[in-house]
C-alpha cells in the first residue's frame, strides 16, 4: 500500500557505492530514517563507468562535473549504471535487513528525458551527446513501492520513443526529492559535505547559502561534481524541498553534519 509517512531522498555517487564500509553506513542510516521516513535511495557510477571505459581504451570526457556521454559511453553505463552498480548496491541493502528494490529512473516512466541540445558551457559549446535533461516525473511506482520497500534508483533515463538517455544522477535526485514533496535531500559524499579546502576536512562548510555559494564557485574553491550538487540542491530548495544537506554516510540519520544548504 503507498505510504503516507514524508520521503527523504537518498543520493549516494558511485565512488561510495564500492567501498563496502561507506554502503553498510548507508544502509544504517537509511534505516534510522525509515522509522519515520519513506526512503528514496539514487546513485550514480561516474568512478564504475570511467574504469570501464579504460579498460576499453576509451577516455571519458566530463565538462563542469557532467559525463559527455557518446555511443560507447551510454553502453558502459547501461552495463554498469543500471546493471553492476545498481545490483551492488542493492544486494548490499538486503545483507543489512532492508527491503531494497533496484530499478531504473526509466521504470514505469518514473523519470523521461529529452535528450540535451549543444549547450554552452563556461563559455564553450558541448555538445553532451546521450545525455538527457528532465522532462516529467511520474511518482507512482516510488509511491506504491515506499510502502513496504525501499526503492534503489539508478539514472538511467529514456525518451518518450524509449531512446536510452544518461543522466546525472544528482539531477534525478534532485527532481525526484521535489516531485515527492521530500522533507530531507541528502546528497551524499566521501568528502562529507562542501570544504573550504579540498583537501582539508576541517575546512567543511557547515551552512552554506546562495549568494555564498555563488562566491565560491566564482573564486573557484567550488567546482565539478560539489558545484553539481549546489545548483542541484539550492533548486530543490526553491521547488519546496524543505531540508538539503551535503553529507558523509554515516551522518545520514543526522541534522547537524556535513553541509547544510540554505535558501
Amino acid at each position: 500500500m503507498p505510504t503516507d509517512r514524508p520521503f527523504s531522498v537518498v543520493k549516494i555517487g558511485g565512488a561510495l557505492a564500492q567501498k563496502p564500509e561507506a554502503l553498510a553506513d548507508l544502509w544504517r542510516g537509511v534505516s534510522e530514517l525509515s522509522r519515520s521516513h519513506a526512503v528514496v535511495v539514487v546513485h550514480g557510477a561516474g568512478p564504475q563507468m570511467t574504469a570501464h571505459a579504460r579498460i576499453l581504451g576509451h577516455e571519458p570526457t566530463i565538462v563542469a562535473g557532467r559525463r559527455v556521454t557518446g555511443d560507447i559511453d551510454l553502453r558502459i553505463a547501461t552495463h554498469v549504471l543500471a546493471g553492476e552498480v545498481n545490483a551492488t548496491v542493492t544486494a548490499s541493502g538486503v545483507g543489512a535487513g532492508v527491503a531494497a528494490v533496484g530499478m531504473a529512473a526509466l521504470s514505469g516512466s518514473t523519470v523521461v528525458a529529452t535528450r540535451r541540445p549543444p549547450v554552452e558551457v563556461d563559455g564553450e559549446t558541448v555538445d553532451f551527446g546521450h545525455v538527457g535533461d528532465l522532462a516529467s516525473v511520474n511518482i507512482g511506482l516510488l509511491k506504491l513501492l515506499a510502502g513496504a520497500f525501499v526503492p534503489v534508483v539508478s539514472s538511467l533515463c529514456a525518451d518518450t520513443s524509449g531512446n536510452l538517455l544518461n543522466v546525472n544522477a544528482d539531477t534525478v535526485a534532485g527532481e525526484l526529492a521535489r516531485a515527492l514533496n521530500a522533507d530531507r535531500l541528502l546528497l551524499v559524499t566521501e568528502a562529507g559535505g562542501i570544504r573550504a579546502k579540498a583537501d582539508d576536512p576541517t575546512s567543511r562548510v557547515p551552512v552554506l547559502n546562495g549568494a555564498a555559494f555563488r562566491a565560491g564557485v566564482a573564486a573557484g574553491w567550488i567546482t565539478d561534481g560539489m558545484r553539481v550538487k549546489g545548483d542541484v540542491g539550492f533548486a530543490a530548495l526553491q521547488s519546496g524541498v524543505a531540508s538539503v544537506s551535503i553529507c558523509a554516510p554515516a551522518d545520514i540519520g543526522r541534522f547537524d553534519a556535513g553541509t547544510r544548504l540554505a535558501a
